[in-house]
């Protein structure tokens, strides 16, 4: 039986780095010294003006400004030089970001959270924001026991988070937003190696490391190109194993190592053809997850079962670009796989759950106390063996960029089609339980101790086994165009029509499966999303933009509720036994803003304002009495805020920024309630999403000892408040708001860029989320203070 806490939460919170992550002017590569032709350093001329990141959130090179959405875009310069090196750090300096753990996962650690935008947030059903690492999308659904494909910041030329419904250009599950990793692509012209290293360690922790190399080697100049690179990771730990009487029996559990390796070729043929094939290979090893006992002295766990994890990620990517002429021809085909085993704790489940169907002989039972008492006891793990699989192919045509001596439109058309199968495969052993029956003279197969039981309900002491196959397809016929009234006006029309269907065939067994379920669900939908905007260049510099666009998700299949353990919960649902599926969801989001560069480019000001409509919200309805989840769609709910990001360079050395966002989601009716989501009420905040983030940021740059390039940074980060869950009755029903501050120094040495880092510099140990898992409070913190260097060459 799978653990279903009513509140799982994300496994590791990274210190933040300053915000300067996100300004183009705040790179490290400014604070240090280029290359001359001899390959020494010389000093570096510091631009009084903010680089432009350029995006290709509409699927073609843009300048952001000339975009009719929020975007924030933050070079792979800048995640290095600044040491982000997760989406956790991203969320904290990214406007109306946000991340928890999928509901059921029984625990947080690596692969297991969820991102959400602009307040659409949902532990159930399919993910509200696509993940795509090139024109690769790796979004997946909050399955079981699963969270978003998380790709590490390795050999990234930039990161684009594209905020608002994105169904137009990525299809269903882009209703909050898209976050694009774009990688670096072969050069044709320039060999080059590079390498970057650091070390750090945790306060009351264990070290981390990181290093990486990379090499770009033109085979045939100016048409044949190879880019290979490596890394390996460890992220330090900080929390203890302890036993009953307090003895640590292993520190620092929580650690994690991960290896990327990236191999990409570009071959350009003719001046009017490329191609480019590229494979990715990640593999993160959690040791385990990072809670605590709040109950305990600081920073220990106390469980009878370590929960590790192992999530190996592939993607294989052939990209084609063919210019037409008139107009430009582009094909992904793509394939990936996710390898995801991992283990929890389940003896505060499984164990207990069984000790309940034994009656005592004080009540007219069979079962002694203390054969009770030892079955409750008994340690139980949870093996979840979680594999994900997708083919995907994407064609699409566009129009050549826009000039008004040709024509007053442009536009882009394109077709889809996808199949993603995720298999499950999952074991619930409670180790010693036939032993346990044998010493108290009874059998574990003895119905007349254990109702129902038979000789096949504990085969090697596994008291659950279930196989899960889903299955999803996806076809659309997408496109945009956009009509120049005059060179600084143009409308946008843009709509994808959507077919997908999903299926699961599962099958459970043994004890604590109940009567046991082999069947096949299936559930098709269509879905036609459009999108309008309106773009005004008043000037080169300014432009003021209105949009609205749908989003949508598709509906699923339900795993199966045993209608005997779980009966009272279903019953007081309205439910003889669970649903099978669920149906999709949708939204509307409005939204009104502005870009503008003062000052030649010396100060840059973006501001926006949304208003979502989000309708038939799919939510998790959890089962206390048997620790069950179904999935049911539950109520509707309002999101709007605002989000701003200003960038300064007062002078040449000295970069500024400020940004943040404010969000207010909340259920607009009380439909969740009357479907079993307890506190699904009208006004209730939509869980894991802070009601604003924001960040302030300053770096300096000058030039010391001679001509060598040096630089100080420094930054700090604010995270609101938030619900952890629906009821108020949950422990991290509340979760407070906290601050992190980041430090960071550099210094250019001939071909080395060196650095010392400081995150989370007042070591903020808030403890920010808190779920009850059976009688367990536990907590959750920022990773404790990170003291580290790092070193970058290029050769």
């Amino acid at each position: 039986m799978t653990i279903r806490p009513p509140a799982a939460l994300s496994y590791a919170f990274a210190a933040l780095c300053p915000l300067a992550a996100t300004l183009p002017g705040t790179a490290f590569a400014q604070a240090a010294d280029a290359p001359d032709s001899a390959g020494q350093a010389r000093p570096v001329a510091l631009s009084e003006q903010i680089e432009i990141v350029t995006v290709t959130a509409q699927k073609r090179k843009e300048d952001p400004n000339k975009v009719a959405m929020s975007i924030s875009a933050i070079s792979g310069a800048q995640l290095q030089a600044q040491h982000v090196n997760d989406i956790t750090d991203l969320t904290r300096t990214v406007p109306n970001i946000s991340f928890t753990a999928a509901t059921g996962n029984g625990g947080a650690g690596p692969g297991t959270s969820n991102i959400e935008i602009r307040g659409i947030s949902s532990g159930a059903g399919a993910a509200t924001v696509g993940i795509y690492l090139g024109d690769v999308s790796l979004t997946v659904g909050n399955v079981y026991t699963m969270g978003a494909v998380e790709p590490k910041f390795f050999d990234i030329d930039r990161v684009e988070v594209l905020r608002g419904p994105q169904a137009t250009l990525y299809g269903a599950s882009s209703m909050g937003g898209t976050i694009k990793f774009v990688p670096n692509e072969p050069d044709l012209a320039e060999r080059e190696f590079s390498t970057y290293a650091e070390a750090s360690s945790l306060e009351g922790g264990s070290a981390g490391y990181l290093a990486n190399a990379v090499a770009n080697i033109p085979l045939v100049r100016d048409e044949l190109a190879l880019r290979i690179g490596v890394q390996a990771q460890r992220a330090g730990g900080f929390i203890d194993q302890v036993g009953n009487g307090g003895s640590v029996l292993a520190g620092n559990i929580n650690k994690v190592d991960d290896q990327e390796v990236r191999i990409a070729l570009k071959w350009k043929p003719t001046a009017a053809l490329t191609v480019t094939p590229s494979v990715y290979y990640q593999k993160v090893d959690a040791r385990d997850i990072a809670a605590f006992n709040i109950e305990l002295p600081r920073y220990q766990a106390q469980k009878q079962v370590r929960e590790p994890s192992k999530d190996i990620l592939q993607t294989a990517n052939v990209l084609v670009g063919w210019d037409l002429g008139a107009a430009d021809l582009t094909s992904s085909t793509s394939h990936f796989r996710r390898k995801f085993d991992r283990t929890q704790n389940g003896s505060a489940y499984n164990s207990y759950s069984l000790s309940t169907f034994l009656t005592s002989t004080e009540d007219g039972g069979t079962a002694p106390p203390e054969l009770i008492e030892a079955v409750a006891a008994l340690p139980s793990a949870v093996y979840l063996n979680n594999r994900v699989r997708q083919l995907a192919q994407e064609l699409r045509l566009a129009s050549k960029p826009y000039d008004p001596a040709r024509s007053p439109l442009t536009w882009l058309g394109g077709l889809y089609v996808s199949k993603q199968h995720t298999d499950i495969n999952e074991n619930d052993p409670i180790f010693g339980v036939n032993d346990t029956f044998a010493q108290f003279g009874f059998s574990s197969s003895d119905p007349d101790i254990l109702p129902g039981a038979n000789a096949g309900s504990f085969p090697g002491d596994n008291a659950f086994s279930g196989t899960f196959h889903y299955t999803e397809r996806q076809s659309s016929v997408f496109g945009e165009l956009n009509y120049y009234f005059t060179p600084s006006l143009h409308a946008t029309v843009g709509a994808r029509y959507l077919k997908g269907s999903s299926s699961l065939d599962q099958r459970n067994s043994l004890y604590l499966a109940g009567a046991g379920n082999t069947g096949s669900s299936r559930l098709s939908s269509t879905a036609f999303l459009p999108k309008y905007a309106l773009t005004w260049e008043v000037d080169p510099a300014h432009t003021v933009y209105t949009t609205a666009a749908k989003g949508f998700r598709l509906g699923g299949s339900n795993v199966f509720v045993p209608p005997t353990t779980c009966a009272p919960d279903l019953e007081a649902n309205g439910l003889e036994q669970g649903p099978a599926t669920y149906a999709p969801d949708s939204l509307w989001s409005y939204e009104v803003g502005s870009k503008s560069r003062f000052l030649n480019n010396r100060l840059s000001i973006n501001a926006d304002v949304f208003y979502v409509k989000w309708t038939n919200i799919q939510q998790g309805v959890y089962l206390p009495t048997c620790a069950y989840t179904y999935n049911a769609n539950a109520g509707d709910a309002v999101s709007k805020g605002v989000e701003f990001d200003i960038k300064a360079r007062p002078f040449a050395g000295l970069t500024l920024s400020a940004s943040g966002g404010y969000v207010k989601a909340e259920l607009s009716n009380d439909e969740g309630i009357r479907n079993g989501v307890i506190g699904a009420v009208q006004g209730a905040q939509v869980q894991g999403v802070p009601k604003y983030n924001a960040a302030v940021s300053a770096q300096y740059n000058f030039a010391a000892f001679g001509d060598r390039s040096a630089f100080v940074a420094g930054g700090v980060q604010w995270v609101g408040s938030s619900k952890g869950s629906l009821n108020p009755e949950q422990t991290d029903y509340q979760r407070p708001a906290y601050h992190t501050v980041d430090l960071s120094a550099g210094l250019t040495l001939d071909r080395y860029k060196l650095s010392l880092f400081v995150k989370n510099a007042l070591d903020d140990d808030t403890i920010i989320q808190h779920p009850q898992v059976a009688s367990i409070v536990q907590g959750y913190r920022l990773m404790p203070r990170s003291i580290g260097m790092s070193v970058a060459a290029r050769f």
